[in-house]
């Protein structure tokens, strides 16, 4: 276990966390899991930085930063839906995390081809993600219908909006593979 390990651990064990705090009858429960996701956030960020940092890239590292990801952003869309119960909010939830399914498999299967790197991580997949990451953010530091709680929304919609883009981007780049592999089986 090197630094980078021990971040992306430490975030997978922040999830449960979380859940549990969300659901706490306690007043400071918004502030609490906003800190929460933030500093998951941050060690996002830092376990990526110190693995290519300190060359300690592994493939513990490699497979679990992206789950961890996924599943602290998941797990946080899950919360905020239950609670905000607000069809605009849902459906920006669902096309987050159905972009996420799409793009990992078809990364998956890119890179079964070979071709991994037609789908790699692009300037929009980055700004997605920081504006998911905002949003998430102040939804969960904010009571619903509450004004930080309307700012909140409107940036996960832009984050909804930019995932389709990110996704058509992708699938861009990857249709020639999509489109050969059909010509072939026919």
């Amino acid at each position: 276990m090197n630094i980078p390990n021990i971040l992306t651990s430490i975030r997978i064990f922040m999830i449960p966390v979380l859940v549990v705090i969300y659901y706490l009858p306690w007043e400071g429960r918004y502030h609490a899991c906003a800190a929460i996701f933030a500093l998951a956030a941050i060690t996002d960020w830092l376990d990526g930085y110190l693995a290519r940092k300190l060359d300690q890239s592994t493939p513990f590292g490699a497979f679990f930063d992206p789950v961890a990801d996924k599943l602290m952003v998941s797990i946080a869309l899950v919360l905020l839906v239950a609670s905000y119960a607000n069809p605009l909010l849902t459906l920006a939830s669902a096309v987050i995390v159905g972009r996420e399914i799409v793009i990992s498999a078809l990364r998956e299967w890119m890179a079964e081809m070979g071709k991994r790197a037609s789908v790699a991580v692009s300037y929009i997949g980055k700004l997605k993600t920081a504006m998911q990451m905002v949003a998430i953010f102040i939804l969960l530091g904010s009571r619903p219908d509450t004004f930080y709680a309307y700012i909140g929304e409107g940036v996960l919609i832009i984050a909804a909006l930019l995932t389709l883009w990110s996704m058509y981007v992708y699938l861009k780049a990857a249709w020639p593979e999509l489109k050969s592999q059909e010509t072939d089986k026919s």
